[in-house]
């Protein structure tokens, strides 16, 4: 190419990312750049937690991965683990994380047998049911071939065809935590002494104040009500060597014979 005045024109390349752009203007859009960049960083890492964090809570919360793969029951013996197990109503892959253990323990403890029941999580998938059965302590006649079992609260929590030999005979009307009776003759029970406990065949109670316990050889305690338990305990042991078949316990102060 020429130039007006008939000359020869020289042109000359230049790299406008290096060679047009000074080295101090370089150098600021350099560090301009590295600002922005450790400015992101921050809202970056951020968002990548909260990504990472919402998906491991619907992992855990929202699928089957670490759901309930097993329901593991311990301390059933009256009870099988199936029928625990249909009580707590926990579905199979029920996200482990969501089961309300409070609630389950609440269904176990509805079986009868049950006095407490404590649920816990172990994972990665397995529930755990641990069972506190009821401890029975007396029984109660219902009819000529069937008995009630119940615990030291006066829960029925088991019938038997026969009875228990190593339990006591419970004779109220209608057995249970809140019938007097029932309260009555368990606190009884829960005073006697060993000599007066391996003798007894039953206590009858008739009314809270009117308890009386049949021992074996067709003696009898008149005990009254259940107050001074203990006191009565003490003095109907110290006179069994007697000779009488009925010993009146109901005033410890004032025993009678006859």
């Amino acid at each position: 190419m020429t130039d007006p005045g008939g000359g020869q024109r020289r042109w000359r390349l230049v790299r406008a990312d290096r060679d047009a752009v000074p080295p101090s203007v370089r150098r600021f859009m350099r560090r301009a750049r590295q600002r922005r960049i450790r400015a992101a960083l921050p809202w970056a890492l951020g968002a990548a937690i909260v990504a990472v964090a919402v998906a491991i809570g619907w992992m855990v919360y929202g699928t089957g991965v670490l759901g309930v793969r097993r329901i593991e029951v311990t301390g059933a013996t009256l009870l099988t683990p199936v029928e625990v197990r249909a009580a707590a109503e926990v579905a199979d892959l029920t996200p482990l994380a969501r089961v309300d253990t409070g609630a389950v323990a609440a269904r176990v403890e509805a079986l009868a047998p049950v006095d407490r029941a404590v649920v816990s999580r172990r994972w990665p998938g397995t529930l755990v049911i641990e069972v506190v059965e009821r401890t029975a302590v007396a029984v109660v006649p219902r009819a000529e071939t069937s008995f009630a079992v119940v615990d030291d609260e006066g829960v029925v929590f088991r019938t038997e065809s026969k009875r228990p030999a190593d339990l006591p005979l419970l004779e109220v009307a209608a057995p249970g935590p809140d019938d007097v009776n029932t309260r009555a003759g368990l606190e009884v029970l829960a005073s006697l002494s060993t000599e007066l406990a391996t003798k007894l065949i039953s206590v009858t109670v008739e009314a809270p104040a009117r308890i009386r316990l049949n021992l074996d050889g067709g003696r009898t305690i008149i005990w009254g009500d259940s107050s001074a338990n203990e006191t009565k305990s003490s003095v109907a042991t110290a006179l069994l060597d007697r000779k009488e078949k009925t010993i009146d316990v109901s005033a410890p102060e004032v025993v009678s014979l006859r």
